[in-house]
Parts: C-alpha cells; structure tokens; sequence
C-alpha cells in the first residue's frame, strides 16, 4: 500500500526503511498526537499456506514478547492492528542509526563508547532473560544509537521464550551468520549465554570496524564451528574472547560482564575477569543429520527474520553488482551442501558441466530428481559474461514472451529416469519477487496433473539465470516442488553476488 490509516487512528505518512520481509512506516498516532512508527509484515512469493501462518504467529508473538519487556535499552511496543490481511506493530519512533550503520561511516569505536554500548545492551538482555527469553538476533544491525544518547536493542521479532515451541521447523536455524553461537548452530536451542556470545561478536565489531568471521554465509558459519574467536585489541579485548568462548559455561556471567564493561566506559582497566574465563578450543562438528547439512548448506538460505516469520533466508548487501565480467563455472552456484538439501539427500551428486547455444549450464540429478541451472545469452553475444544490462533485460523479457505463448509441452530427463518424453501442460507465468531485480516463475504438470517440474528465472544487473527442480517421487507436494527451485535460485544469486 502507499499510504493510508491504520486502526482508524495511525496515519502512515512515508517508509523508513525494509529489511527482510518488513517495511517501517513513519507513522501519527492522531489519538494521542505522536510519531511512532510502525512496522508491516510483509511475504514474499511463493510461500506456502503453512509458511504465511507461521509469519502471523511469528509477529504476533514478537508483539507479545516485546510487550511484555519494560526496560529502556528495549523498544517499546505501542500496539498491534491487525488489516489488510496482515499485522502491523506500532512502537515507538527512534531517532538516530544502528551500530552497524555507525561503524560502516565513521571505523572502529573508541572502547570506552563500545563498552558504554555493550553494558546497556547486556542490561537490556538480562531483563530479557529474566522473564525466560533469548533474543537470538543480537548484531550491530539491532543495535540503535539514538540522538539522545539512549542504547536500544531492536527486533524481537525471533525472540524464543523458554518453554515455547519454535515455530520453525526442526532443524532449521534462525539468526545471523557470523553473530549466532556455534551452540545454536549445532542444533541446541541455546540461552541467554548464546545472546552473549552473540553481543561479543556485535563488540567485537564495534571495536575493529569488522566481523569476528567474514566470508560468504556459509564461511561465516563454518568458521564460527571450527575456528576460535579472533583477538579484539584494546582494553576490551579479553573480555570479548571471553564473551566468544566456544562453550557456553565458559562464558562470564552478566553479573561480572556488566560491571566490567561500565568500569572500562568509565576509562578505567579492564578488571580481572574470573578465573576459567579464557578462550576454549573450537568443538569438532558433529554430524547431527539434517541440523548440520541444513546449516552448511544454508548460509545463503539462513532463516532472516526483521520482522517475523519462517523465511528462507539470505543474507545479502542490497545493493547490485553493476555487471558481471568474469566468467564462472556455473556448477558453482549452487554447492554440494544446498543441492543436498534441495534433493533430500545426504550424498548430493556432483554438477554435470554442459554448454549450448543458450549458455553454459550445470545439472546435479539423481534417481527420480534433480536440479538444473543455466546461465544464458542471445544469439548475438559470446558468453553471457559479455551481456550489458540492456540486452539482459531484453533477453529476460524474450524468454517471458516465449513461456507465455506455448502452454503444452514434451518434457523428460533421462538422467533421472525419465527418458521418454512426457506430456506436460504449463501453469500460468506470473511474476515474483525474493529473487534477483525482476523474475518469473511457471511449472510443468504431467498427465495426472501433478507438478513435476518448478522453473525460476531471474535478471541479476547483465546475468539471466534459469533454474530448474523436477522430480517424480510420490513424496514431494506441488508446493514443495515449488519452494525448491525458488530455493535453488535463491542459493544461485547468493553465490554471484559473493562473487561479485
């Protein structure tokens, strides 16, 4: 929508910003003569029935979790409206810029302003956890300076309260690569001690102006595993490798973090920290099934959440590359982890290389599924490397024009045993969004009307990709076959965007 009235007494007046699958709304509380502002939930294509109901649940119960929490390091909650088929939350208006933001403009922090920093967002916490909740989401993002001095921390839009059951599904993990506990990474709820190590990440970067791990999502993650935590320098330095510690127990308590972060605010030494308190070796990954593939495989699809709900997840700058110049080798963009996930299995086939007149291309199938992509040019140009933005879109608009005009066709893959062709009809094109600048989405269903076949392309600045997931095992539904290639599109994009 673009503007409008809430609840009959919130006037939107413009947006604020949009992260993950919300908008931030400048808004006037004409009842009471205010600016608040209010965040809408928005969903993306493409999501299932199962999937939207868990984004209402999820937002409403940020609404009661956050409710509940009076504290000033904490944003207040206002009120809940539920219109125009979805939730919006009121709060209050903030003015000023995140950690994040801060840092990325003017480098790293003196300590004592981190440190200042930290011990309001831990006593925020603290009260968080006193009341049985873990905030899950802590990063610099979350983190809000305003103009008149105060710390508050955002988003508990993923607060998990002790007792109550995620609403995401078993084995699927929600957060922020780089800034989420390797406990949690390996399947455990976690506690409060998992928000600390996450604030000692958020300080860490405070501090030295980077992230404790950088990479891609899934380095981030593997690094948080395997690697242990980098030396933070300055008067804050041993206690953020001690608030990064490996394992939870070897983490301070708040009780002596606090006291230690206000004496270093207060210019002061460091004090000594508890005897135990020192880095621990990183744990060997376990291989626990589908927890640790999901999450080597993940990274790009990590559940991000900014204002609730189970969404596939991808962590990624907003920005677009302005082209891609270098060729890659297209089996790269979607890696052996994701195409595990996609295809349910713990041995995922390696990419078969292939190249025709449309453009390079790669296929991972297996008995009775698989996963194809291609990244492709018009017949005027070498490599789709060599495409400009402009014939990429006309090139995209063409292959549109081309699935509009044929609903009937012959489809078979011999490489996952179906070798004789079968009759297929395509459903409507439509278009959608999640995935690259623009993008259009049909599938394929065979004679007994079941889908079979889910195919996704998109433009990414001069790049068309097609991507494609079939199979014809009873198991999968016509949903789940579409929320795969939406899937494997996702991953793909990621991986040129890393790469970019």
């Amino acid at each position: 929508m673009s503007t409008g009235r809430l609840a009959g007494r919130y006037s939107l007046q413009r947006p604020l910003g949009a992260g993950g699958m919300g908008k931030v709304w400048l808004a006037r509380d004409e009842m009471l003569d205010r600016d608040v502002a209010v965040k809408e939930l928005t969903l993306p294509e493409g999501m299932s029935p199962k999937e939207r109901a868990d984004s209402v649940k999820r937002a409403v119960r940020e609404a009661q979790a956050t409710a509940r929490l009076r504290h000033p390091g904490i944003v207040a909650l206002h009120d809940v409206v539920v219109e125009y088929e979805r939730p919006w939350l009121v709060m209050e208006l903030l003015r000023g810029r995140t950690l994040a933001d801060t840092v990325r403009e003017f480098g790293p922090m003196p300590p004592d302003y981190a440190a200042r920093i930290g011990a309001d967002v831990l006593e925020a916490l603290s009260v968080a956890h006193a009341q049985g909740m873990q905030h899950r989401d802590v990063k610099p993002g979350n983190v809000f300076l305003t103009e008149s001095g105060r710390v508050v921390l955002t988003d508990f839009g993923i607060a998990r309260q002790e007792g109550q059951a995620t609403l995401t599904e078993q084995g699927l993990m929600i957060g922020s690569p780089g800034f989420i506990a390797p406990e949690r990474l390996e399947g455990h709820p976690g506690g409060p001690a998992s928000d600390l190590w996450s604030l000692g990440a958020t300080l860490y970067t405070a501090v030295t102006g980077a992230a404790a791990y950088e990479g891609s999502a899934a380095q981030r993650i593997r690094a948080t595993l395997t690697q242990p935590p980098p030396a933070a320098p300055g008067p804050l330095g041993p206690l953020i490798t001690a608030m990064m510690a490996q394992h939870p127990e070897a983490r301070p308590d708040p009780r002596v973090a606090v006291p230690a972060l206000r004496q270093v605010a207060a210019g002061g030494p460091l004090p000594q920290l508890p005897a135990g308190l020192e880095p621990t070796a990183p744990r060997p990954v376990k291989k626990r099934g589908r927890v640790v593939v999901w999450i080597a495989a993940a990274a790009a699809l990590v559940v991000a959440v900014a204002t609730g709900g189970f969404f596939v997840l991808r962590s990624m700058d907003s920005g677009v590359p302005a082209s891609f110049t270098v060729p890659m080798d297209v089996c790269t963009l979607i890696s052996q982890e994701e195409v595990g996930l996609l295809l349910r299995t713990q041995k995922p086939p390696k990419g078969q290389p292939g190249s025709d007149d449309v453009g390079p291309k790669c296929g991972w199938p297996i008995s009775q599924s698989g996963v194809g992509l291609q990244v492709q040019k018009d017949s005027d140009t070498v490599d789709p490397w060599s495409m400009t933005p402009a014939g990429a879109r006309r090139l995209f608009q063409g292959q549109q024009r081309y699935w509009k005009k044929y609903d009937q066709f012959d489809w078979n893959w011999p490489e996952i045993g179906v070798k004789d062709k079968m009759k297929s009809k395509r459903t409507p094109v439509r278009q959608i969004t999640g995935v690259g600048e623009e993008a259009f989405a049909f599938e394929l269903a065979g004679p007994d009307g079941r889908v079979h076949s889910a195919h996704v392309y998109y433009r990414l600045a001069n790049l068309v990709v097609s991507v494609e997931y079939s199979t014809v095992a009873d198991r999968p539904t016509d949903e789940d076959v579409k929320q795969s290639a939406l899937k494997a599109a996702q991953a793909s994009e990621q991986a040129l965007r890393d790469a970019a």
